[in-house]
């Protein structure tokens, strides 16, 4: 396929999302252990680079409200456009885009205001050459997006403002964000780790 003749869609009712939803694991799935869901805990959580809304997603199924943060007004403007579609055909794709809510900004300034219980930062990770991460879709999205340069002052931000924790997604072999500390513990799958950073609070990880 032509990149020239792609188009980035959000489809919240795709085979392979909800397959995920269903099959990953649940609260037990990385992703959703990382951001401190347990058998009696949903926290509220921001996705400080929402993307297409696909950890998003998950995270909602769950039952937690996800406020969802993109800068790019393109990729903004598709995350909208695939929450008012599942919303339209309705059921229980639609009930879980219902705890989701999709801000337009740069996170470095809205989190400020947002006093967030858990932040996700998943800024667009370092190329590297191999197929996983030449896939169209992902080609086209850093094309869109960039780089994420300031990676790092995000996630200084985020270590300000969250109450209990900060989850940086990031390649299982990349070298660690620049002047960030050390995070408290990791969650290592075959190619992603889950770097969690734990405040103060009293939870456990």
């Amino acid at each position: 396929m032509n990149q020239n003749n792609y188009y980035l869609t959000c489809d919240f009712e795709s085979t392979a999302l909800n397959y995920r939803v269903r099959y990953g694991g649940g609260r037990n799935e990385a992703l959703a252990r990382a951001a401190g869901f347990t058998k009696g805990r949903t926290p509220q959580v921001v996705d400080a680079t929402a993307g297409l809304g696909k950890d998003s997603f998950l995270l909602a199924s769950l039952g937690a409200k996800v406020t969802l943060i993109e800068r790019s007004l393109e990729i903004y403007k598709i995350l909208k456009d695939g929450i008012k579609k599942a919303t339209i055909n309705g059921g229980k794709t639609s009930d879980t885009v219902g705890r989701m809510t999709v801000m337009y900004g740069d996170s470095k300034t809205l989190l400020l205001r947002l006093k967030p219980e858990v932040v996700i930062v998943d800024p667009m990770h370092p190329t590297r050459q191999n197929s996983a991460l030449s896939k169209i879709e992902i080609r086209y999205l850093r094309s869109v997006v960039g780089s994420d340069n300031d990676a790092s002052e995000l996630m200084q931000v985020a270590l300000q403002v969250a109450t209990k924790r900060v989850v940086l997604k990031w390649p299982l072999k990349a070298e660690p964000l620049l002047e960030i500390p050390t995070p408290s513990h990791q969650i290592r799958g075959k190619t992603i780790r889950y770097d969690i950073f734990m405040k103060n609070d009293g939870s456990k990880p």
